[in-house]
């Protein structure tokens, strides 16, 4: 069933209150083919899983799609691996206890990332040294034209943050389920970030553990959107050649960095903005998070415009500071 005129507040983590002219949820790949079918998809027309890397600048003049597919199934097995077809709909923090729980290796650095499986594989998303698409074997889309296809993870175009699903050539696709091969023998990435220091309060080194560890610094580094509207991470970490990155570590030897197989280097876009000392700069009633730099936060009744000014003087900061242009993670309604 379309409804109308529905408010979007609850279905966006920055907490900004605008309204779709129709709104439509769907529980099956089945019930999404047969409104296609019936002609009912008009454009324009937005999907979106829990609203956790979308910033809403203004009321959505068309449809919002929203899958509620769920379930986890196990597809295929062997003494090594497990293979796992799992619903667009299915909240991802959800999903990893569920692996965690069953002793299956992979996902366990990407605990309490918010949102839904369907956009874990849209946005790959990442933390603590480990990417979806390190453990996507196949998504699976409904077309805006009614047609089931699937795309092997090599044929996504998985890239930092990015996939083709994100492409306008790929917009008209729904995705309805994702495939992950996870390991039954222990596989841990721990050398990421604080992972090993945090884990050395712990007696053993387990899946559990390392859930819990990585639950605990993302707690400590992000504030709860249920506090402070937000999207996490707003920017993307900047890619530099490995000519700019030296040259700046000469002016700013502490500068943090990681060094990338393809001799470019990754610089945390927190601490470039730290440096500008934006920490609590405010545009209206949005503010850059006064502990992570990193992340923009809605004050209270702010709008989306405000965020995306606050966004562009951030990015004109670091720029001028640094010669660095940041991109945005989230996706800009």
């Amino acid at each position: 069933m379309i409804l109308t005129n529905i408010s979007l507040l609850k279905h966006n983590t920055f907490g900004i209150d605008v309204k779709a002219e129709r709104y439509m949820e769907y529980n099956s790949q089945q019930e999404l083919l047969d409104f296609i079918q019936t002609d009912a998809l008009v454009a324009p027309y937005l999907h979106i899983g829990a609203g956790s890397n979308l910033l809403f600048t203004k009321d959505y003049p068309g449809l919002i799609l929203h899958s509620l597919i769920d379930g986890v199934e196990v597809v295929d097995q062997d003494m090594e691996f497990v293979w796992l077809r799992v619903g667009a709909g299915v909240v991802w923090d959800r999903f990893v206890a569920y692996c965690v729980e069953r002793q299956w290796y992979g996902v366990e650095n990407l605990s309490l990332i918010p949102g839904e499986v369907g956009a874990s594989a849209v946005q790959n998303i990442g933390a603590y040294g480990v990417e979806a698409k390190d453990l996507i074997q196949k998504v699976e889309v409904v077309t805006a034209d009614g047609m089931i296809k699937s795309y092997n993870v090599n044929e996504c175009g998985y890239g930092y943050r990015d996939s083709i699903f994100k492409k306008p050539a790929h917009r008209n696709e729904f995705v309805t389920y994702v495939t992950f091969k996870l390991s039954k023998t222990p596989r841990y990435t721990l050398d990421y970030g604080t992972v090993r220091e945090e884990l050395d309060g712990y007696p053993e080194i387990n899946l559990h553990t390392i859930r819990q560890v990585i639950i605990n610094i993302r707690r400590t580094k992000l504030p709860d959107p249920e506090i402070f509207g937000n999207a996490g991470s707003f920017f993307k970490n900047p890619v530099v050649t490995a000519e700019l990155f030296e040259a700046l570590r000469k002016e700013y030897p502490a500068i943090p960095n990681y060094q990338l197989p393809n001799g470019s280097v990754k610089i945390p876009a927190a601490w470039l903005i730290d440096q500008c000392g934006l920490k609590g700069a405010m545009s209206g009633g949005a503010a850059v998070h006064q502990d992570q730099p990193l992340v923009l936060i809605n004050k209270g009744n702010t709008t989306g415009a405000d965020i995306l000014d606050l966004s562009k003087k951030v990015c004109n900061a670091v720029n001028s500071k640094f010669g660095i242009s940041l991109s945005p993670e989230v996706t800009i309604v």
